[in-house]
């Protein structure tokens, strides 16, 4: 179990070892410390099991890459037979993790004390098969990192095409001109400066169901929230909320379309995505502003990527309303202004990203393919309703 150093201890200069204190370092597999200490109390193991035991996140995991010192929020959790069985403790974990959470204390949020971890009964196959369970589960988590790890480089690469080909390459006029004349001489190149509501047919938000009177539900129709996008542009499937048919149909003004944008305008601001058709029907709350564009206009793919950029970022931030918690209002996004290339450039731009963002998509259907596997599979294999034997001698393809 973690234990916090103390505060006078702690830096953001990298000074010591990096600390961990929770969820809010934690990544798709391991986390990114913002924080180090020169006194750890308690510390993780590369390969340990890094598990939440605190507040609302309890039970969220991430993979040590390196050494780290952790606070009283996490436990670090290794097999007694080392790394060939981790995959398996995680494997438990997750299995458990229901129960757990139904017997963890705290009035508002679960805590997990390590006398729960401790005392938690299992069933328990022979070690040899637990290193199977461990080698099936570990191939589809390899998997599922890889695809993410792809789609992050094929995010880099196109927010540096994107910024080669209509941002580094606009047209500098002479700054001895007016305002006006900057403007007409870049217009007279094929670029006019334009706002955003001058290409999007939509800019509105949605609504909380339960302001309606309207509950969610288990399962049924999509409900994205802000936590549901990653900085990445990626959408978190098990951040969704559902809602029924009929409050989805209540709330028109927010039935999301395939490939609207949709942005974070409450909290964190200016988190971006792409409305794909595999997560439809869907809708969404006040947190999240939703763009459709005109036609014959530009892609939704350009909008992405224009407002992954340094200066719109930026725009967002001298914009941001911080009031009991920072907004961003619809009027605001719409009245950014942006450079709008020539037609040929902007349609050979559009293509060639369209070709990247295609190929993280397909990435994208096939980790929510292997995530079903692994879901599938997991309770099966820790129950014992589907026994692996020697892995060793057996070659598997995913």
């Amino acid at each position: 179990m973690g234990q916090s150093p103390q505060g006078e201890t702690c830096n953001v200069n990298g000074e010591g070892v990096p600390l961990l204190n929770g969820p809010t370092e934690f990544g798709i597999k391991s986390p990114t410390p913002i924080q180090f200490t020169t006194d750890q109390k308690k510390k993780c193991q590369v390969g340990d099991v890094l598990f939440c035991v605190r507040g609302s996140t309890t039970g969220r995991m991430n993979w040590a890459d390196k050494v780290y010192a952790i606070g009283r929020g996490l436990a670090a959790i290794r097999h007694k037979e080392g790394s060939a069985y981790q995959h398996f403790i995680k494997g438990l974990l997750d299995y458990h993790l229901p129960t757990m959470l139904l017997s963890a204390t705290g009035s508002t949020f679960p805590n997990v004390s390590g006398h729960d971890l401790n005392d938690l009964e299992i069933d328990l196959p022979p070690l040899p098969e637990q290193k199977s369970i461990a080698s099936v589960l570990s191939s589809l988590d390899d998997k599922i990192d890889l695809l993410h790890r792809q789609n992050k480089t094929l995010e880099a690469l196109a927010e540096t095409l994107f910024r080669q080909w209509f941002i580094e390459t606009v047209p500098q006029p002479s700054p001895n001109l007016s305002q006006g004349e900057r403007d007409k001489e870049e217009a007279e190149e094929g670029w006019e400066v334009v706002k955003v509501k001058d290409v999007c047919k939509t800019i509105t938000k949605g609504t909380t169901p339960t302001t309606l009177g309207n509950n969610f539900v288990e399962t049924g129709v999509n409900f994205l929230k802000a936590e549901s996008l990653t900085d990445e542009g990626d959408l978190l499937e098990n951040k969704f909320a559902h809602i029924d048919e009929a409050t989805h149909e209540k709330l028109s003004r927010s039935k999301l379309e395939v490939n609207d944008l949709i942005i974070t305008i409450a909290g964190t601001i200016g988190r971006v995505a792409i409305v794909p058709e595999r997560v439809l029907p869907a809708n969404t709350n006040q947190a999240l502003a939703i763009l459709r564009l005109a036609k014959n206009t530009i892609s939704h793919i350009f909008l992405y990527c224009l407002f992954k950029s340094t200066e719109v970022r930026n725009d967002f931030e001298s914009r941001v309303v911080h009031a009991v918690q920072p907004n961003l209002s619809l009027g605001e996004i719409g009245d950014i202004s942006f450079k709008l290339p020539p037609k040929g450039k902007l349609e050979f731009g559009e293509k060639e990203l369209e070709l990247i963002f295609q190929k993280k998509e397909k990435n994208n259907i096939q980790i929510r393919t292997l995530t079903r596997l692994r879901d599938t599979l997991l309770p099966k294999l820790m129950s014992g309703e589907v026994r692996v034997k020697d892995m060793e001698k057996t070659k598997y393809k995913l």
